[in-house]
C-alpha cells in the first residue's frame, strides 16, 4: 500500500501542534541576524546620517553572503529530516556533521573574499565619504563573526532537521541578550561609535556558534559518527545547496539591488530604508518560522514516504503563514511612527521612514505566501526549480527598479518594486504547489 494513502493522519488541531512545536521555536531563532541588525541600527542611528547610511551598506553586502549561505540552514535540514523521515539516524547525524565542514568551507572562501573587495563594493553603492567610511569599518570588523555566524547556521539547520528547534532558541535569546548589553556598553558607554557596534555583535556570534556547535558533536556522539570529512554524504549535501545556492544569490541580489536603488535616491532616503528594510526582515524572519517548520515537516513526511502528511502540512503552513503576514502587517502600519522613532529623530528622514513602513506593512501577507511556499519546495527537495523561479523573479524586480528609477519617483517607486517582486514569486511557486511535481517520496529523493 502507498504510505501516502493511510488514512491515520494526524488533522486540524494536532497538525497545529506539531507546526507551533517547530515554528514556535524557531521564530526566535531565526530572528537572530535581523534582531542583532535591529539593535545596531537603534543605537548607530543615534551616531547620525552618516552612520546609518554606512550601517546600510555594509549590513545589506554581510546581508547577502549571509543570505547565499542559507542552504547551510535550509539544505541540511531538509536533508536531515528526510534521513530521520526514513528511519536513518546514523545518516542523519553524519550529514549533520558534515554541514558544519560545509558551513566552515564557505566561511574560508567568503571572508577574505568580502576583505579583500571590501572598499570597491562600497563604492559601488555611491554613497559619500562620511558614509563610505563607516560602512568599511563595520564591515571589516563583522568579518571576524562571519566565520561564526554560518557555523551557526549549519548547526541550526542540523538541530532543526532533528526536529530540536529549542536549543537553537535558547541559545538566540543568550546571543541576542549579550549583544544588546554590548551594544550598550562599547557605543554609549564607552563611545566607541560605529566600531563598538560591530565588535558588540561579533562577540555574541561566537558565543552562539561556540554553544550550538558543542549540541550538533553530542548528537554525532550519540550515533557513533565519526568527525572526518565525508566524501559522499558532503557532495550530496553540496549538490542540494548548489541549486540553493543560485535560488539565494538571486534573492540577495535582488534585495541588494533595492539598497543600491535607495541610494541613488539620496543619503536621506537611503537611511530611511534602511531602518524600514530592516523592519521588512525582522518580519519576514518572523515568518520564515513557518518556513522552517515546512522544511522539516514536508521533508519528514515525504522521506517517510508520506503524501498525504506532507500536502495536509503544506496547506495548513500556508494558510497560518498568509494570516500571519496580514496580523504583522496590520501592526506595522498602526504603529508605524513609534516604530521609526526607535531608530532615528532626524526630521529629514523620519517622514520617509514611516511612509514605508506603511508600503512594509501592506504588503506582509504577500510575504508571508511567498516564504510559506519556498518553504515547502525546499523541504519536498524542489531546490532545482526554486533556484530557476527566484532567477525569473529577479528579473521582474530588476525591470521594475530601472523603470521607476527612470521615472524619478520616490522611495514610493522602490517600495512598489518590492510588492512586484514578492508577487512574482507567490506567482511562480504558487502554480508548481498546485500541481504534484514536487511530492516526490523517499529519503534520497
Amino acid at each position: 500500500m502507498d504510505p501516502g494513502l493511510n488514512e491515520a493522519q494526524p488533522t486540524g488541531r494536532s497538525l497545529d501542534r506539531s507546526i507551533w512545536a517547530l515554528a514556535g521555536p524557531a521564530l526566535v531563532t531565526l530572528a537572530a541576524e535581523p534582531l542583532y541588525l535591529l539593535v545596531d541600527t537603534a543605537v548607530v542611528g543615534r551616531l547620525g546620517t552618516d552612520a546609518l547610511a554606512g550601517l546600510a551598506v555594509a549590513s545589506s553586502l554581510l546581508l547577502f553572503v549571509v543570505g547565499a549561505c542559507i542552504f547551510l540552514t535550509f539544505g541540511t535540514a531538509s536533508t536531515v529530516a528526510r534521513a530521520l523521515g526514513g528511519g536513518d539516524r546514523t545518516s542523519a547525524a553524519g550529514y549533520s556533521v558534515q554541514a558544519l565542514w560545509l558551513g566552515l568551507c564557505c566561511a574560508l572562501v567568503a571572508t577574505p573574499v568580502l576583505a579583500l573587495f571590501a572598499e570597491p563594493l562600497v563604492g559601488l553603492f555611491g554613497v559619500g565619504p562620511g558614509a563610505s567610511a563607516d560602512a568599511l569599518t563595520y564591515l571589516r570588523i563583522s568579518l571576524a563573526g562571519l566565520p561564526a555566524l554560518l557555523l551557526t547556521m549549519a548547526a541550526t539547520g542540523a538541530l532543526r532537521g532533528h526536529l530540536d528547534a529549542r536549543t537553537p532558541m535558547a541559545v538566540t535569546i543568550t546571543a541576542n541578550a549579550v549583544n544588546v548589553a554590548l551594544e550598550l556598553l562599547f557605543v554609549l558607554g564607552l563611545g566607541w561609535g560605529i566600531e563598538g557596534s560591530a565588535a558588540g555583535t561579533v562577540v555574541a556570534q561566537w558565543g552562539a556558534a561556540v554553544v550550538l556547535v558543542g549540541a550538533v558533536l553530542r548528537l554525532r556522539g550519540r550515533e557513533h559518527v565519526g568527525l572526518r570529512p565525508h566524501r559522499a554524504q558532503l557532495l550530496r549535501l553540496a549538490l542540494v545547496g548548489r541549486d540553493l545556492f543560485v535560488r539565494t544569490i538571486a534573492l540577495r541580489a535582488a534585495l541588494t539591488g533595492t539598497t543600491f536603488l535607495a541610494a541613488r535616491r539620496g543619503a536621506a532616503a537611503l537611511a530611511a530604508y534602511q531602518v524600514a528594510f530592516q523592519w521588512w526582515t525582522f518580519l519576514a524572519y518572523l515568518l520564515d518560522a513557518l518556513e522552517a517548520a515546512a522544511q522539516s515537516l514536508v521533508g519528514r513526511a515525504l522521506g517517510g514516504g508520506d503524501r498525504r502528511l506532507a500536502r495536509s502540512t503544506a496547506r495548513r503552513i500556508l494558510a497560518w503563514s498568509v494570516g500571519g503576514g496580514a496580523v504583522l502587517g496590520l501592526l506595522t502600519i498602526a504603529f508605524a511612527e513609534p516604530i521609526s522613532r526607535l531608530f532615528t529623530d532626524d526630521t529629514a528622514v523620519l517622514g520617509l521612514v514611516v511612509t514605508s513602513l506603511w508600503w512594509v506593512g501592506a504588503t506582509q501577507p504577500i510575504n508571508g505566501a511567498a516564504f510559506a511556499l519556498d518553504g515547502i519546495l525546499v523541504g519536498a527537495g524542489d531546490q532545482r526549480f526554486l533556484a530557476a523561479a527566484m532567477v525569473g523573479s529577479l528579473a521582474v524586480l530588476a525591470l521594475g527598479g530601472v523603470v521607476f528609477l527612470a521615472a524619478g519617483t520616490g522611495l514610493w517607486g522602490l517600495w512598489l518594486t518590492v510588492a512586484v517582486f514578492m508577487s512574482s514569486r507567490v506567482v511562480l511557486l504558487g502554480l508548481r504547489y498546485r500541481s504534484t511535481a514536487w511530492e516526490r517520496l523517499g529519503a534520497g529523493a
